[in-house]
């Protein structure tokens, strides 16, 4: 059988488009590293397996965790929030957590926190025995298998690259901080640069949650709850006479009016959002760089190597509304103490 003859023009057209037609398209991605060798499995388990850490976004408890993906946190916003609404947090931010497993599978590293998530029981577990004493399981039950913890999964694209502990840290910064010193400081990393500022100053901006007002000025010393038309507030109350007193509402887990009485009777009153947390970026997302003054603190050790990732300066933030200017001083002189 004699093959059809082909010119060389159409020889080179069909050697240059078979390999295409063979991968139907798709161009070849490029290779991350080698394979984590056997070695490198052994010293990360032992390097990061009961390792304290500072949490810096919120776990939900549950069967469920988080994902992280090239820098990319899932479930995020809105949802999280229902998770954490219904079913509690495992750990909030500037939390301190203890790792308590880490498993290398093919493409991900799964590392849980505090216990773990709610793990099913086994099938023979379920089974109960019954008699003139009752029923008796035939098998005990998993003390590990109701924890109060949870996990998260760090996703690769194809496999786990070999990777050392830094590089490791590195890529687990937007749920970890294995650098913080404290609590608090680790929880105001995780906070928009005017909220942090705020909170040092223990100043109250409108927006802010309840767990950044308790950091910046403590538990309030007296709360009142009370009912305006459908909506229901809580008032807390910072300071007594004769020193300035601070009144802080909250609508929800949000403060919607800052009102405070100087000790010359003058009463300054901001109901104007400051701070929306809704639209700042999430911890750890790519935009965060973009919004971090160049001179913004940090929680490095002295003499510790910067971290690119974090350090690189960037824009200042969108200018927010100021606060309105206070009202006119009551003609009486006297300190309206209601709030009303």
């Amino acid at each position: 059988m004699k093959l059809p003859y082909l010119s060389a023009p159409a020889l080179l057209i069909a050697i240059s488009v078979s390999p295409v037609a063979a991968d139907s398209g798709k161009q070849p991605s490029s290779n991350p590293g080698p394979h984590m060798s056997k070695q490198t499995r052994m010293d990360l388990v032992r390097a990061f397996n009961a390792e304290l850490v500072y949490i810096r976004t919120a776990f939900p408890m549950g069967k469920k965790g988080l994902t992280l993906k090239g820098g990319e946190l899932k479930p995020s916003g809105q949802e999280l929030e229902q998770m954490m609404a219904m079913w509690g947090p495992a750990a909030k931010p500037g939390d301190r957590a203890r790792i308590s497993d880490i498993i290398i599978k093919e493409d991900r590293i799964h590392f849980e926190i505090n216990g773990g998530p709610v793990k099913k029981q086994k099938w023979y577990q379920r089974i109960q025995v019954g008699g003139s004493g009752g029923m008796t399981p035939i098998a005990p039950s998993d003390p590990n298998a109701n924890p109060r913890g949870s996990y998260v999964d760090l996703v690769f694209d194809k496999y786990v690259p070999d990777l050392n502990p830094q590089q490791l840290k590195d890529l687990l910064r937007p749920v970890f901080d294995f650098n913080a010193k404290s609590a608090v400081e680790a929880y105001l990393d995780t906070l928009p640069p005017k909220c942090r500022e705020a909170i040092k100053s223990h100043h109250v901006l409108v927006g802010m949650n309840r767990e950044m007002v308790i950091t910046s000025k403590g538990r309030p010393p007296k709360k009142i709850r009370e009912k305006d038309g459908e909506v229901e507030y809580e008032d807390w109350i910072y300071g007594e006479p004769p020193q300035d007193v601070d009144f802080v509402r909250f609508v929800g887990d949000e403060v919607a009016r800052v009102e405070t009485m100087k000790i010359d009777g003058q009463k300054v009153v901001r109901t104007e959002k400051e701070v929306d947390l809704h639209t700042e970026p999430a911890v750890g997302k790519q935009e965060e760089p973009q919004i971090r003054p160049a001179n913004a603190p940090t929680l490095r050790r002295p003499g510790e190597a910067p971290d690119p990732a974090m350090d690189k300066p960037g824009p200042a933030g969108a200018s927010r509304p100021a606060a309105p200017p206070p009202p006119p001083v009551d003609p009486n002189g006297v300190p309206n103490w209601t709030g009303k």
